[in-house]
Formats: C-alpha cells, sequence, structure tokens
C-alpha cells in the first residue's frame, strides 16, 4: 500500500506462522558458514591470508575467468536439465566434494582447471531448488534469481545480512540485464572462488584440502538457495510483498548477528 507522497507503507508483520518462517531461514542462513569457517581452521590464517597467498597473475584474471565460467555455466546448467534429473543435495554433494579432491590432487592449475565444472555443479544444483520450491528453471527470471545466489558472502566469510545475495535488487530480464548481473556478481564471486584456489593449492593438504573445500562450499551455495527461493515461495504463498519479507529477513539476520559479535566482547 502507499502512504502520504507515495511512500510505500507495510502492515505490521504479525502472521505467527509467516515470522516462524523467517526465523527458520534466518537460523538456515546464519549456519551456512560453518563449514566453511572449519576448513579455514584447517588449512590456516584467514581468508584474507588466503587470498594474498595467490600469485598476482592468478589474481590478476581471476575475476575475468570467473564471469566466463557464471556465463558458461548458465547455458551448460539449462542445457543439462534436459537430460539428467535433478539430484538430492548429498548427491550434488558428493560430486562436488570429489571433484575438489581431484582438482587439490593437481594443485593450483588442477584446482583452475576444476572451477568452471565446480560453478556449473553448483548453479545446476540451485536450479534443483529453485524447481522443489515451485519455481521455473527455464523461466528467465528464475534463472537470474539462480545467478543472484553467488552474490552472497561465501563459506569463508561471515555475512551478516546486509549484502547477502537473496537481497539484490530485481533486474529487468533481458540478455543485456543477464550480462550485467553476471558483471555484477563476477567479482565478489571470484574473492570467494580465490580462497578455493588458495586453498586447494595449499603445500601437503592437497586433495583433502580440494574435497573439504567443495564439500564446504556446495552444503553453502544449496543453504543459500534454500534461504532465497524459500523466501519467494512464502511470499507467493501468502500473498504478501517480497521486498517487505527481504528486509523483515535481513533485519533478523543482523540482528543475530550483531548479538553474536556483541556476546564475543
Amino acid at each position: 500500500m502507499a502512504g502520504p507522497e507515495g511512500v510505500a507503507v507495510f502492515p505490521p508483520l504479525d502472521d505467527a506462522e509467516v515470522v516462524a518462517a523467517l526465523e527458520a531461514l534466518a537460523k538456515r542462513h546464519r549456519g551456512a558458514s560453518g563449514l566453511g569457517m572449519q576448513v579455514l581452521g584447517m588449512v590456516g590464517g584467514s581468508a584474507e591470508a588466503l587470498l594474498e597467498k595467490l600469485p598476482a597473475a592468478v589474481k590478476g584474471r581471476l575475476d575475468g575467468a570467473t564471469q566466463a565460467a557464471l556465463t558458461g555455466a548458465f547455458t551448460a546448467a539449462a542445457r543439462s536439465r534436459g537430460v539428467v534429473a535433478d539430484r538430492a543435495d548429498w548427491l550434488n554433494t558428493a560430486l562436488a566434494t570429489a571433484m575438489g579432491a581431484a582438482g587439490g590432487f593437481g594443485g593450483l592449475p588442477g584446482a583452475l582447471a576444476e572451477l568452471p565444472v565446480t560453478v556449473t555443479v553448483l548453479l545446476r544444483a540451485i536450479q534443483g531448488i529453485a524447481y522443489e520450491h515451485g519455481f521455473d528453471p527455464a523461466d528467465e527470471a528464475v534463472r537470474l534469481d539462480c545467478i543472484e545466489v553467488f552474490a552472497s558472502a561465501g563459506p569463508m566469510r561471515v555475512d551478516d545480512g546486509a549484502e547477502a545475495g537473496f537481497l539484490a535488487a530485481r533486474v529487468t530480464v533481458t540478455g543485456q540485464s543477464l550480462n550485467a548481473l553476471i558483471a555484477k556478481v563476477a567479482p565478489r564471486l571470484s574473492a570467494v572462488l580465490g580462497q578455493k584456489l588458495a586453498a586447494q593449492a595449499a603445500p601437503v593438504l592437497g586433495a583433502v584440502a580440494g574435497a573439504a573445500i567443495n564439500y564446504a562450499f556446495t552444503s553453502y551455495y544449496q543453504e543459500m538457495a534454500r534461504v532465497n527461493f524459500g523466501l519467494k515461495r512464502l511470499a507467493r504463498e501468502r500473498g504478501l510483498d517480497e521486498g517487505n519479507l527481504r528486509e523483515e529477513l535481513r533485519a533478523r539476520i543482523t540482528a543475530k548477528g550483531r548479538g553474536r559479535i556483541a556476546g564475543k566482547g
């Protein structure tokens, strides 16, 4: 509804079932990074320290490689839906884990070669979750929603909800907007993938690190997809404004995040 001077005004959220659903989504979002943080503990250091370990030549072309991987994955994942059935989360995770082990075994060159394949597997898993929640992955708007999931902070960094991918503004669905969306998401995802590459290239750990990292990545992005499409389904089923629900969810995520930080002090 509209208030004075056309300012949007939303009714108070007093539906107990909707509130409970939002709390469950916020809890899922907060728990998604747990595995990634464990991987950081295993390889040592911080996410920022990992990025510093990458050779300058690799860091310099990471954005472009990520953008190319997203563009290729967008097409490949969509085409695969007519050939390969959607898989359960644990099967997607197992496949990505095996790929991570193979990439890690080959060190940095192996991890670089594995990267676009992993992005395709992740995007395909996200499309399957969209379908599970009642959305058609063949619809261009839904396919863009799937890409936006990659804009979240990543499994090796705490995301307080302020810049989560599922809070991104909707872009008009055209070929140009797809390219714009990929260009917007790529730098964020490349920073995340840079952490992954550096950890896979860590001495000694090799294939073990690669497997653990891909396990964490697949688990994280599947959880982010469930938050994203769970919110969209809630809005549709309850006839509520999706933007308002997103802000309600964001408030719950950030409030709990600040509470954890205060507790540590």
